[in-house]
């Protein structure tokens, strides 16, 4: 059993930036794959970046969906059991509830929902124009 808890959500001016952590319990982190999810009132839950289990050199394999890239950068610390997601360059557009998600299978490029097994509760990020 995974749990998870983020933080580091709030209110920004577009064009500004928010770190979002995910804190996770147990002693297996470092064989999960982390994802990170958003959602906005009356639309799917869609996926934003992913960050592998496997490390070449100094980092990890990750992987983002097009919209943020450039943009958001996932991280992990895996001393702490936390992952992170640095969002930089926002936009009125990103304004979501942000959930964190373990999954298994930590060595695949994982995006789709049902992959994962466990989430977070969400936190709330809202990007001002």
């Amino acid at each position: 059993q995974v749990q998870l808890v983020e933080s580091g959500g709030g209110l920004v001016q577009a064009g500004g930036s928010l770190r979002l952590s995910c804190a996770a319990s147990g002693r297996t982190f470092s064989s999960y794959g982390m994802g990170w999810f958003r959602q906005v009132p009356g639309k799917e839950r869609e996926f934003v970046a992913y960050i592998t289990t496997i490390r070449i050199s100094t980092r990890y394999i990750d992987s983002y969906t097009d919209s943020v890239k450039g943009r958001f950068t996932i991280s992990r610390d895996n001393a702490k059991n936390t992952v992170y997601l640095q969002m930089n360059s926002l936009k009125p557009e990103d304004t979501a509830v942000y959930y964190c998600a373990a999954t298994s299978r930590g060595a695949n490029i994982v995006t789709m929902e049902y992959e994962y097994a466990y989430w977070g509760q969400g936190t709330q990020v809202t990007v001002s124009s």
